[in-house]
């Protein structure tokens, strides 16, 4: 996987609790001199193949869950991202959810419940593909959504203040303590995306027939609100970095070294839990060797 000085880069990328960040003061693509895109696919896929040794411990011992959180501007990679990580799972073992805008069922209900229902058993993975924070970042930045979801005391858009924000942070926080209790490991990325390559990722969706399916108009016109995502991701992180749910804020604008990064976070969090293949008791062993040995004398 990653050397000991690459693991160091990517703590740097580790939101501490309690510290109050700029995205601005964090960088979008690979500053380092170690590594090129080559040299990076050839760590990723041996860094894939510990993966799912690891993934297969996991499974095994069903204790732990991991949650994996991927939150990011349009066009970041997290797509991609995605795919590149789930090579290095037993897809059996792996769930991936792409959170869109809440059904009128969903809204029906309070706003983690669609999360909470696709949470990982022991054993399992789960990839949420954008998260629980679409509800304190797109209705940040629009919070006419928050209508639609028919709080109590809240009837006008003049109501959604501070203190309504700050309360829902407090909820996500509650949330999360609970389930890292009870055995889920929580690791959230944010891609760290630059607005120049973010604009050059819509081009080439404009420009490549093969890519034209990848571009969506409404994605432009969120773009329009940049500065004000850039605020709400930096409030949501600062408020729901915890010890037990960390954030880490990876440059995207290089996807070999975005993925690279995130399998290096997966794969030093799974070493720290010293997972290992559950030990047998003495009665399970006597059943091995009795099984041996019925299978042994078969004629």
């Amino acid at each position: 996987m990653l050397s000991e000085n690459d693991f160091v880069a990517i703590e740097k990328f580790k939101v501490k609790p309690g510290k109050v960040i700029r995205l601005k003061d964090f960088p979008t693509g690979y500053e380092g001199k170690s590594l090129n895109k080559s040299e990076a696919g050839d760590l990723l896929e041996s860094g894939l193949a510990h993966l799912s040794e690891v993934q297969d411990k996991l499974y095994a011992q069903n204790q732990y869950s991991v949650l994996i959180i991927l939150q990011a501007m349009d066009a970041s990679g997290k797509d991609s991202a995605v795919k590149h990580i789930m090579s290095g799972f037993n897809p059996l073992g792996v769930k991936v959810y792409s959170f869109k805008a809440p059904t009128p069922q969903e809204l029906d209900h309070h706003y983690l419940w669609r999360h909470i229902v696709a949470l990982p058993g022991r054993g399992e993975i789960a990839i949420h593909n954008r998260s629980h924070y679409e509800n304190v970042l797109v209705t940040r930045v629009h919070p006419e959504y928050i209508m639609k979801e028919q709080l109590p005391g809240i009837d006008t858009v003049a109501k959604i203040d501070e203190k309504f924000w700050d309360s829902r942070f407090k909820q996500i926080n509650r949330f999360e303590e609970n389930i890292s209790e009870n055995g889920t490991i929580i690791l959230k990325f944010f891609l760290n995306l630059s607005k120049d390559e973010q604009k050059k990722r819509f081009l080439e969706r404009i420009d490549d027939p093969e890519k034209h399916w990848k571009f969506a108009f409404g994605d432009l016109l969120e773009r329009a609100h940049w500065d004000e995502y850039q605020f709400a991701y930096e409030e949501a992180i600062n408020a729901t970095s915890t010890k037990y749910a960390p954030w880490y804020i990876i440059p995207a604008d290089d996807k070999w070294y975005t993925r690279l990064a995130i399998a290096g976070v997966i794969y030093k969090q799974f070493k720290a839990l010293a997972i290992d293949y559950p030990k047998i008791t003495d009665a399970q062993r006597a059943e091995l060797m009795k099984g041996r040995e019925m299978l042994m004398n078969e004629r």
